[in-house]
């Protein structure tokens, strides 16, 4: 079985991000959308309800699972049995900063770090981008599934 590993904070999660996982898993026969912790970072939406807004968009997709985890990415992706890192790309400077945690990764454990294009409508989609919409009372409804309701 082909396993991938889609980490993030996903505070929130977009639509790039679900426009990955729906095109990432042709490749895989599974996918874990692992939320991570980061106890350096202040989230706007609490981890249970990231949790709960991810589930909601795969309700109806068996082969996408969502975990939560804390430390290492690479530790979370032994403990799951994932060969394989799923990340987007929207630019330049995403390949410049996922290239370096690729090459960490696979020097810590082996693993393979896949990269998806995203699709070119959802290429300038951020979750700081998304949060200060909402933050400022904006209307946030093109930038995330319909199945979150916040």
């Amino acid at each position: 079985m082909k396993r991938a590993l889609f980490p993030g904070s996903f505070d929130p999660f977009t639509v790039g991000h679900l426009d990955i996982i729906e095109r990432g898993i042709s490749f895989f026969d599974e996918i874990v959308v692992g939320i991570g912790h980061n106890s350096e970072k202040k989230y706007m939406f609490s981890l249970e309800q990231r949790l709960v807004f991810v589930s909601a968009c795969f309700a109806d997709e068996p082969r996408v699972k969502v975990a939560s985890y804390k430390g290492l990415t690479v530790d979370f992706c032994a403990e799951i049995k994932a060969e394989f890192i799923l990340r987007g790309i929207r630019n330049n400077g995403d390949f410049e900063f996922e290239k370096a945690i690729a090459r960490t990764n696979r020097h810590l454990s082996k693993i393979e770090t896949v990269f998806l294009l995203t699709s070119a409508q959802n290429s300038y989609v951020s979750s700081s981008i998304v949060r200060e919409i909402i933050r400022n009372n904006g209307d946030y409804s093109s930038f995330i599934p319909p199945q979150i309701k916040f």
